[in-house]
């Protein structure tokens, strides 16, 4: 069982649950606490409400051909770096100076976190993410990402895409920002799934495939076994000294990363597939 939100023929929005192939329709009506996805999401028992909000009076859709938007509402997207060993030392690769950071982040107890993006500069499934026009070395970042409830909760999980320009944090790791928060910079979707329906996260694959000219550039994939830090210590930190009325999504960093000759192009295709969630997939321009 999965969670999205959809955009209709018509312009009209849908909340859905999705199983086996098939789209059910929530009646939204149904309960007056209950106004949009993350209502659901942050509800005690969201698999349990969406079961009482199917719209009987409506048959179910295949789930092929409908235009997926990204399972956001209000909340703010986050996300955490150097959670992965191959992340460190393409960091310490990037920025020689400022190696000693990197591997001490890694090994520390408090994560880097950042701020992504704000829900109105996520990016759609199927809609161009970019690169920046005054970067020389671009590249995606496939990463779990944690849907967390206004109380710290992870209620479910989605994928993520941390688009990153490697030369200008490389040059100084100062311009982060610059180099992670950009238009364009953030995908996430297409679906959630919740958590009593994720498998266990050690054998969870995160597979990056890109394609350039009809062709694969690039493919790569790891597990969440070779993260370094748990989801919910992940979570923790975020909320410390922090509270999100809203909920929050949270990248949690990645493990696959593209050689250092290979960089992002317009018209390349990105595809982030995590094993138990789905794909999400974004031209690049």
């Amino acid at each position: 069982m999965q969670f999205g939100k959809l955009r209709r023929d018509s312009g009209e929005i849908a909340i859905v649950l999705v199983e086996r192939g098939h789209i059910f329709a929530l009646d939204m009506n149904r309960e007056p606490a209950v106004k949009c996805l993350a209502d659901l999401l942050h509800s005690p028992d969201p698999v349990k409400l969406a079961g009482e909000l199917i719209d009987t009076l409506a048959t179910s859709e295949k789930l092929s051909g409908q235009t997926f938007l990204a399972p956001v509402d209000e909340q703010e997207i986050w996300a955490a770096g150097v959670t992965y060993k191959r992340s460190k030392v393409a960091r310490e690769e990037e920025s020689h100076g400022a190696a000693q950071f990197y591997d001490k982040v890694y090994t520390a107890p408090r994560p880097e976190l950042f701020l992504k993006a704000t829900p109105a500069r996520v990016v759609h499934p199927g809609r161009p993410v970019r690169i920046r026009a005054d970067a020389k070395w671009s590249v995606p970042e496939p990463e779990l990402t944690l849907v967390i409830s206004p109380a710290g909760k992870i209620v479910g999980y989605t994928v993520g895409n941390d688009m990153s320009s490697r030369d200008i944090e490389g040059e100084n790791p100062l311009y982060l920002p610059q180099a992670k928060i950009y238009k364009g910079s953030c995908a996430v979707g297409p679906m959630i799934t919740p958590t009593s329906a994720m498998p266990p996260l050690e054998g969870v694959e995160i597979k990056l495939v890109i394609r350039r000219g009809g062709k694969s550039a690039f493919e790569g994939s790891t597990t969440l076994a070779q993260m370094a830090r748990t989801t919910e210590s992940l979570a923790e930190w975020l909320f410390k000294e922090n509270e999100f009325p809203n909920g929050a999504l949270l990248l949690t960093g990645t493990g696959i990363v593209p050689p250092d000759d290979f960089s992002l192009q317009t018209g390349d295709d990105v595809s982030i597939t995590i094993a138990g969630i789905g794909t999400l997939r974004n031209p690049v321009a």
